[in-house]
């Protein structure tokens, strides 16, 4: 035989393997779906809408979903995936537990409640000392000052 027919027939055992193999990932993947379809499962149909299942009718093939306040009765084939299975641990995640702020950089420490709560009451002052300052004039004179002289010469 010609090697060129080798290799072609070769190629074609190799995407025959190949279809058989993918053919059984699905099933196997659709049976895990079908078996987790259970009532309290969080479902996403294949139109894209969110739902829980509320009950699952295995002879008419029908399951009925509930999302927000309205109910759907659909065809067991219109539920897209389970998003999360009726006996699954609901986790808290752990971004809501931690405000985004929270991480302090790369090197830096945390301070003890006491001692952030004196900074705060330094950066308070310092923000009264600061606005001052910026009232000052080049002559060392405040805003208040030259209101007051201001006041005086129109009397």
């Amino acid at each position: 035989m010609d090697p060129m027919t080798l290799i072609m027939l070769g190629l074609v055992a190799v995407l025959i393997f190949f279809m058989f193999r993918n053919s059984k990932k699905r099933q196997a993947q659709m049976a895990e779906m079908q078996n987790n379809m259970q009532p309290g499962a969080e479902v996403m149909l294949q139109s894209g809408i969110y739902g829980t299942i509320v009950s699952v009718d295995e002879e008419e093939n029908r399951v009925t979903v509930q999302s927000g306040t309205s109910t759907l009765v659909v065809h067991r084939n219109a539920v897209g995936q389970v998003v999360t299975p009726a006996d699954a641990p609901v986790e808290e995640s752990e971004a809501a537990t931690l405000a985004p702020d929270d991480d302090p950089e790369f090197g830096e420490r945390f301070a003890p409640v006491e001692d952030a709560a004196a900074e705060a009451e330094s950066n308070v002052d310092s923000t009264v000392d600061a606005a001052t300052d910026a009232a000052t004039d080049l002559d060392g004179a405040t805003a208040a000052e030259k209101r007051d002289d201001k006041n005086s010469d129109k009397e």
